[in-house]
């Protein structure tokens, strides 16, 4: 649909059409300045001379960091266009619009700042070293719409690495909001979350991350499917992620199809 809008022949420009290219156009955010920079006396304050007291302070006590800069109040949004909302591996310039409104979204409901960062490679070793590299600007690191496996190796890496917060939204971000909509869902229906059993189809970042989440707040049993059924450990086919995950999911032993595991569930969960 948007190819189409783009390569229309009427001659009228992409967001004349559809709304969604109008608010997008020029990108949805910008850097704005805290302070002012008036005349040559607010221009020595935040440059050149002022900066130098700040930047000398600061390589005598690294900690100063974070009252001084901007560090403590922004967060890194990191992708490498692989895995893009249901869009897929569409590449860094791709998943730029999915970056920003991110970022938008982080200050729009939390109130803190943060950068979209695209990167050109897929190759684990390069993804982690450039985070690491940049680090030193940041409070935190989103990581964003990386395909599995390689995702779980990423965040590990990092948090490992890191003295910042890491945190993989496609699969804690998506965990956090089910297990509160299941919370809210048992609750409103008269049940305990230790009376349920769900099923989760989609054994990737988001299924596993939420099989580890509900697992953690007591849920009775869940069984997590992939494409070839129910991740079992009767499988010979399973990656190193998925073994853990039937270690410690799918306690009722079941084995086949996704439709045997929805067979007297409670809870259906679809990534």
């Amino acid at each position: 649909m948007a190819a189409e809008i783009v390569n229309q022949k009427d001659g009228l420009e992409p967001d004349v059409i559809d709304p969604a290219f109008a608010l997008h156009r020029g990108g949805k955010m910008a850097v704005q300045a805290t302070v002012p920079v008036r005349d040559a006396a607010d221009l020595s304050l935040a440059y050149t001379p002022g900066v130098a007291k700040v930047c000398s302070a600061i390589a005598e006590q690294p900690e100063l960091v974070d009252d001084y800069t901007w560090k403590s109040q922004v967060v890194a949004v990191v992708t490498d266009g692989s895995a893009v909302l249901g869009l897929g591996d569409i590449g860094p310039e791709a998943s730029l619009p999915v970056m920003e409104g991110k970022a938008i979204l982080f200050k729009q409901f939390g109130g803190v700042d943060a950068v979209p960062i695209a990167l050109d490679t897929q190759d684990t070793d390069e993804i982690v070293d450039t985070v690491v590299r940049l680090a030193p600007s940041f409070g935190g690191v989103n990581l964003e719409d990386i395909s599995a496996p390689r995702c779980f190796e990423i965040e590990a890496r990092l948090k490992e690495k890191l003295s910042v917060p890491v945190f993989h939204d496609d699969q804690h971000g998506t965990a956090i909001v089910t297990l509160a909509a299941l919370r809210n869902a048992a609750k409103l229906s008269g049940r305990a979350l230790g009376e349920l059993r769900a099923v989760i189809s989609g054994a990737g970042a988001a299924g596993v991350a939420i099989a580890r989440i509900l697992v953690e707040a007591g849920i009775g049993d869940v069984a997590v499917c992939d494409r070839k059924g129910i991740v079992s450990q009767d499988r010979g086919d399973l990656t190193e992620i998925k073994r853990e995950l039937a270690g410690f999911t799918n306690k009722a032993g079941r084995t086949g199809s996704l439709e045997s595991a929805l067979d007297g569930a409670d809870v259906f969960i679809g990534v």
